[in-house]
């Protein structure tokens, strides 16, 4: 190194440093120096704070960033799960739709069957119109009676019957119908199908032929006679108000020496002329039983009124239902005979009898001779 050449200047941000005589220092100068080292510190702690304010404002922005980042993340993730959801959603309805597409396909075939079948019975019922009185007869069959524990307060006597239509069957000329005690006997001739019968020294061949009933009506009527009610009738037309004619008939009603008893209520219609008297006593009406008519007596004059128990009717479990008749057979083919009636049937008869015919004993034989007949069948018992 050489220490002959002179000092170079330093300079160090605006700062000049002169070269110093080291063995003549002054005072000033290390005055001087003291100010620039204390600029110099307190530079460095501004830039030591700025520096700390940077670091926290770069702390501050991660954790910013970060909090960003995950509403970012989680709203993303929220975008996907309503996407999948929206699609699941629209394969739902898609497969609702297509079920009730399907449900309704099915309905409205099933709606059209039913009109078709309405069709039916509608044609079937108007048919039933214009069939002979005779067709439209019930058979009444009393059932069985009811349990009375509930009533017995009133002593009401309960009772069922069974109500069933009589079912009709056009017999055409010259058709037969048979009905055997055995059934087997009809399902036997019905499967042979044909067979020749000697009809007066003539033969026929003839037709067994199964047959369907038209449908058949058959209810449940459940009758209630009441045990402390009467009905009354043909009440006599007299002017007087409706509440004088009340007390008339409660006055009349209530002497025992006639049969009746103590009145708990009187309800008296004056346009029908009827009227419904209720006992007091449980069981009064038992004396009416036998009495059709009881006597009114009013203003001076007697008169016979017609009575009767109170019944309630109901009626339940109605049905329609088309008949089956295996025990009867359909014969056809037979042609003109100059026989009567009676005696074609007896031949038929004496025919389908034998065994070696693969006949039977017969309950019921019809003929048809000449033009249509209707015959009646009613439901097995």
């Amino acid at each position: 190194m050489d220490f002959t050449s002179p000092p170079l200047s330093l300079k160090d941000n605006g700062f000049s440093m002169a070269p110093t005589d080291p063995f003549d220092s002054s005072e000033d100068e290390m005055e001087r120096l003291e100010e620039e080292l204390k600029k110099w510190k307190k530079r460095l702690e501004a830039a030591e704070k700025a520096k700390a304010d940077l670091l926290l404002c770069k702390s501050n922005a991660m954790e910013e960033y970060v909090k960003a980042e995950d509403g970012l993340i989680k709203l993303k993730n929220l975008q996907e799960k309503q996407h999948k959801e929206a699609v699941m959603s629209r394969d739902t309805h898609e497969q609702e739709l297509y079920v009730l597409n399907q449900e309704n396909a099915v309905l409205k075939r099933d709606t059209e069957k039913l009109e078709e079948d309405l069709a039916e019975c509608s044609l079937m019922l108007s048919q039933y119109s214009q069939i002979n009185k005779e067709v439209a007869e019930m058979k009444l069959k009393f059932a069985h009676m009811e349990d009375t524990k509930d009533n017995y307060q009133d002593m009401n006597t309960q009772c069922v019957f069974g109500v069933t239509t009589k079912i009709p069957f056009r017999l055409d000329q010259n058709q037969v119908l048979l009905t055997f005690e055995d059934k087997e006997v009809a399902q036997r001739l019905i499967k042979i199908g044909k067979h020749t019968v000697n009809l007066d020294n003539k033969t026929a061949d003839l037709r067994v032929m199964p047959f369907t009933l038209e449908m058949g009506i058959k209810f449940k009527l459940h009758v209630t006679i009441s045990g402390k009610k009467i009905s009354v009738s043909e009440v006599p037309e007299l002017l007087i108000p409706g509440d004088w004619m009340r007390d008339k008939l409660e006055l009349n009603f209530y002497k025992s020496e006639w049969g009746g008893g103590e009145v708990e209520n009187v309800n008296y219609d004056k346009q029908s002329r009827t009227a419904v008297i209720t006992f007091l006593r449980p069981g009064a009406t038992n004396s009416f039983v036998r009495c059709t008519e009881y006597p009114f007596v009013v203003n001076g004059t007697w008169y016979r009124l017609p009575v009767s128990p109170d019944t309630n009717v109901k009626l339940e479990n109605f049905q329609l239902y088309c008949g089956i008749s295996k025990k009867t057979i359909l014969l056809e083919g037979i042609k003109e005979m100059e026989d009567d009636e009676e005696s074609v049937q007896d031949m038929i008869k004496i025919h389908f009898q034998k065994p070696n015919n693969n006949g039977g004993e017969i309950e019921k034989i019809k003929y048809a001779s000449k033009g249509v007949t209707w015959v009646c069948f009613e439901e097995d018992t």
